[in-house]
């Protein structure tokens, strides 16, 4: 991969790690200001279905979201709205830093989905990652503990384990699919039951409340685009280490907006699960350019 489009793809990455932390922050500030999970939801999809299209229509056209694989969308779909609402239950229950270093389990998750669904040679290197990133988990979330609901605990971690589940199934769609392709489907196709639900959980709320559900729609099509062109300029081994530093900006948010700093058992545990995630996504850079040699050979 040329080095002219390294340094691009790290950026657009980074730069959607800063737009997500915004988002979740914008997440909380909503349900603090009465929003409810199931609104929050829909103006997350409703917001990027605009910005997607916008993209789609300035740039290939409608003829490029063109797909003959729609019952794989509406699978993605339905398992990527379940993760998404788990992850959003997470966010409002848990601070920032808790959150999101919980999320940081999708690698582990991954892993073992590669293993069991995909039957992707997994040697005891990942195995023990595997293992060490379930052992950080314990550290930060210390069941029987008080320091934050294990129930939001419990929505983070399967928030992680859904998105894992998408990674899985991009990986089958992404053979046929572009990333707008699949972006905008699964926009699409998630907005058919939040607009039924959110026509029964809608209700009225002050400036600020609208102006936060409008910033998650925003901040959330952004982060998107930029995380799906990152994937284009780079390899995933190179991109994905940087989603690592969503904590520093996630224990910065939590301390100016909400007054919130990591409980010391997160210091402990976030680079065991950091350090976990790593490894993987090594393992699986060196597994892949095995394959390559191998094939050269």
């Amino acid at each position: 991969m040329p080095s002219d489009r390294i340094l691009p793809a790290i950026g657009m990455r980074l730069l959607s790690v800063v737009i997500f932390a915004l988002m979740n922050s914008a997440i909380k500030l909503a349900e603090r200001h009465g929003a409810s999970v199931s609104e929050i939801l829909f103006f997350r999809q409703f917001g990027a279905c605009l910005l997607v299209s916008g993209v789609i229509l300035a740039g290939p056209g409608l003829p490029s979201i063109a797909t003959k694989r729609l019952p794989a969308h509406v699978v993605r779909a339905v398992v990527g709205l379940s993760a998404m609402a788990f992850t959003f239950n997470g966010i409002v229950a848990l601070p920032l830093a808790e959150a999101t270093t919980i999320g940081f389990t999708v690698p582990v998750f991954a892993t073992i989905l590669g293993a069991l669904v995909l039957r992707e040679p997994t040697g005891w290197h990942r195995w023990a990652a595997v293992a060490t990133g379930f052992a950080g988990v314990l550290i930060v979330a210390q069941p029987g503990g008080d320091h934050f609901p294990l129930w939001g605990a419990g929505c983070a971690l399967a928030g992680a384990f859904g998105t894992a589940s998408v990674s899985i199934l991009l990986r089958q769609i992404g053979k046929t699919e572009s990333a707008l392709t699949t972006v905008f489907w699964f926009s699409a196709l998630s907005l058919v039951p939040l607009s039924v639900i959110y026509a029964r959980a809608a209700q009225p709320h002050e400036l600020v409340t609208w102006a936060c559900l409008a910033s998650v729609g925003i901040l959330g099509g952004l982060a998107q685009i930029a995380m799906t062109t990152s994937l284009r300029l780079g390899p995933v081994s190179v991109v994905v280490p940087m989603d690592y530093s969503s904590l520093l900006w996630a224990t910065l948010l939590g301390w100016l907006v909400f007054d919130t700093l990591p409980a010391k058992a997160t210091w402990f545990g976030a680079p065991v699960i950091v350090a976990s995630g790593l490894y993987i996504v090594w393992r699986e850079h060196v597994r892949r350019q095995e394959e390559t040699d191998r094939a050269i050979a």
